[in-house]
């Protein structure tokens, strides 16, 4: 079959077509250039004004109201700090407070900054540790990749607030497409800008930024606890978004340096109680030869799934290795996102025999407390109005974790849910589900 042969003049028309259909491709192009370079235009108008909105109505909360001297708190290099009392303390753990910061977090940033301001101001704590997730620069969520937004709103309430504080980061302060790592933030917080804030990068030999450690020593310089924070570090294993929930674990290094530490501060104790002609004075420290100690991390120990799973199989009965103390696991699918690989923290911490309690964040409808081998596993209560789906309008996991560390070291500690009438606010509250966290518990 023989192939047509167009006229001079179909081969002009059919040229002419084409050169339409270029121009109305190129006039299409360039309306979506200029639609799209005017919701960037637009967004980052709205973004800036709502940051810096959130950091007034930040500015705008007055200071805690304290009847009784705080405590003195002294920097001694590296990350190590003494906390110097002879009374009891009050730590409160918040986590996972999540603050967007970019134009469509707007409206629960501002929820976030009322909940922390309420906790922080009903608690009066002497000292405020977040256990990660600061910020939270999902762009789908928050409209933004800048991390350092949310960390700024956060910052500025603290410094309001006149409450010192520090933080281990979480994997969502620093994503892989945010603006700022872990080191920028951390000379972000330490710049002198914020005096409440504490937080230090940590020693630079030990993997991560913010492995920090807080001892709680008295007049007699005797420690009666040591708060020890690790960086829980992000994603492993070629998931660098986080979208297979494979997390990573404490390094080792880490772990010797946490080692270390509990050697020399049993050592010190030891020095003082004996180097004393009083006999007196080592018999009333006696049982702070090794100081107590307790962890503080973003993502939990693998040994908190071991516990849960341990007690459920029990049939949500204690066992030889795990004693229930209190909250639940509301979380679906894998329940406890843990690290998935094995790390020697605990099993070191068993042979050290000074840690008797672990805080973290993470999971974010996780309130559960276990005892497992003699150590208190606990999940403080997070902030969170923004990750989840629909998470801002349930309310049996938003609150804090109080921790009572007694003169002698002891520590009570208990979770506390954000909606009873002793969190007063200048704003009121949202109105929330208040749901079960667990069928099986109730």
């Amino acid at each position: 079959m023989s192939k047509k042969v167009l006229t001079e003049e179909e081969l002009q028309l059919k040229k002419e077509k084409k050169a339409k259909r270029r121009k109305r491709n190129k006039r299409n192009f360039l309306i979506f250039l200029c639609l799209l370079a005017l919701f960037i235009i637009v967004t980052t108008v709205i973004t800036v004004i709502g940051v810096n909105a959130n950091i007034k109505k930040a500015r705008s909360f007055k200071p805690v109201e304290y009847t009784q001297q705080l405590p003195e708190i002294k920097n001694v290099g590296n990350g190590k700090w003494q906390i110097i009392c002879d009374r009891d303390i009050k730590v409160l753990q918040l986590t996972d407070i999540h603050i967007g910061g970019g134009w469509m977090s707007i409206k629960k940033d501002s929820m976030a900054i009322n909940t922390v301001a309420s906790l922080v101001s009903t608690e009066k704590p002497d000292f405020v540790i977040v256990t990660g997730d600061i910020s939270y620069p999902v762009p789908f969520q928050a409209g933004t990749f800048n991390n350092k937004s949310g960390a700024k709103i956060f910052a500025n309430l603290m410094e309001a607030l006149g409450v010192k504080w520090t933080a281990c980061y979480g994997n969502h302060d620093t994503e892989a497409y945010s603006y700022y790592s872990r080191e920028e933030l951390t000379e972000f917080y330490s710049s002198g800008e914020f005096p409440h804030c504490l937080m230090q990068a940590g020693p630079e030999d030990v993997d991560g930024v913010g492995n920090q450690i807080f001892d709680v020593i008295n007049s007699d310089g005797i420690v009666t606890r040591s708060l020890i924070l690790f960086d829980s570090h992000s994603y492993v294993d070629g998931d660098y978004f986080g979208i297979f929930w494979k997390y990573d674990n404490i390094h080792e290094n880490q772990v010797q340096w946490y080692k270390k530490h509990i050697e020399e501060i049993t050592q010190q104790n030891k020095l003082k109680m004996y180097s004393s002609s009083n006999s007196e004075f080592a018999d009333k420290y006696k049982d702070l030869t090794t100081p107590k100690s307790t962890l503080f991390m973003h993502i939990p120990l693998t040994e908190f799934r071991d516990a849960w799973t341990e007690y459920v199989n029990n049939g949500y009965k204690d066992t030889a290795d795990v004693k229930y103390n209190y909250g639940t696991i509301g979380e679906h699918g894998l329940f406890i996102y843990c690290g998935i690989h094995d790390d020697s923290l605990f099993e070191t911490a068993l042979q050290l025999g000074s840690t008797d309690s672990a805080f973290c964040g993470h999971d974010h409808l996780n309130n559960l407390s276990l005892n497992y081998k003699g150590i208190n596993l606990s999940y403080g209560m997070s902030v969170d109005y923004l990750a989840y789906s629909g998470i801002s309008k349930l309310g049996s996991q938003r609150g804090c974790c109080v921790l009572d560390i007694a003169a002698d070291g002891t520590l009570n500690a208990h979770n506390e849910n954000y909606y009873q009438e002793k969190y007063l606010s200048q704003y009121a509250k949202e109105e929330v589900t208040m749901q079960t966290l667990n069928e099986n518990m109730k």
